[in-house]
């Protein structure tokens, strides 16, 4: 395993990181926490210590209770627990947004119960709009929380759509880490992100850096996803151009030999900006398939 310091927090994190959404049901399997175990047993094996996860990725807290049983039987020194704030999950895909006081503050203590934990190591903003990202009273508690130690360190996690203000403004409120999408169908990072980011000592965590599964390789242009899963969701239009050009990047710019996935990771992580790859999994075989992509970054 290969590690980089996260911007101004100075965490140690492994350039891959373990992300937690399919735990809460949305990505076509409901998981067990004996399959949860048996995840996060091989990321930990693999040398893997970061999670990432949030207050709406299932039902009740589901992702972050099945990640706290686990965490509750483990050694709880060895990981940095990345979590979320700012939506309660309502059903399939379907979620409220509440950035009030009283409602995150609520989130933080259910969080904290669910991960069974003391400290949440990085706390972050969910993909909120830059009118709830630019009210001060919102840091100012997150600030607070903080000195009392139930939070260690402050991050931001940009909506899809993307917000070049909450990146520019991010270090103002007291920000330390960005979490952005980016990956080789996605590069609007580059320019949006990455500047304020090097500006300003901002660690950068890569969320969706296999676009969904799609840069797996595994899906051809036509490919059908399960009701219960969020790829079935997206734009029919931009699924079928976005595998064809996963079809064209398997023929021209992966290395023979090389599985996709693994050349997709590695390629977020050659801008050393970029200090770790949120990575979805669903078996131990892709944490480790995974894991093996540090083999292809520099030191």
């Amino acid at each position: 395993m290969r590690y980089r310091i996260l911007g101004r927090t100075g965490l140690r994190t492994s350039v891959i990181g373990v992300g937690t959404w399919q735990f809460g049901g949305e990505w076509g399997v409901n998981f067990s926490q004996e399959q949860v175990d048996a995840i996060l047993d091989a990321a930990a094996g693999s040398g893997i210590n970061l999670i990432d996860t949030a207050e709406c990725y299932g039902p009740e807290h589901l992702s972050e209770k099945l990640v706290g049983d686990y965490l509750s039987r483990s050694d709880r020194s060895r990981w940095i627990i990345a979590t979320k704030f700012g939506h309660h999950f309502k059903s399939f895909m379907n979620r409220d947004d509440d950035f009030s006081i009283s409602g995150v503050r609520a989130q933080l203590e259910a969080s904290l119960k669910a991960l069974r934990v003391e400290t949440i190591d990085l706390y972050q903003f969910h993909s909120g709009s830059d009118a709830v990202f630019q009210n001060q009273e919102l840091w100012s508690f997150l600030a607070e929380q903080k000195r009392e130690g139930k939070i260690r360190h402050i991050g931001l996690s940009i909506l899809q759509k993307g917000s070049e203000i909450q990146a520019r403004e991010a270090a103002k409120f007291g920000v330390e880490s960005l979490q952005v999408f980016y990956n080789r169908l996605d590069r609007r990072a580059e320019e949006i992100y990455f500047p304020h980011a090097k500006k300003n000592n901002l660690g950068v965590l890569a969320r969706v850096p296999l676009a969904s599964g799609l840069l797996s390789g595994k899906y051809k242009p036509g490919a059908e996803f399960a009701a219960n899963d969020v790829r079935a969701t997206f734009n029919a239009e931009k699924l079928k151009r976005d595998l064809a050009e996963v079809e064209r990047l398997q023929k021209t710019d992966v290395p023979s030999g090389v599985p996709m996935a693994k050349w997709a990771m590695a390629w977020c992580l050659q801008d050393a900006l970029v200090t770790s790859v949120v990575c979805g999994c669903k078996t131990p075989a892709q944490v480790k398939l995974n894991t093996e992509t540090a083999e292809l970054v520099a030191e």
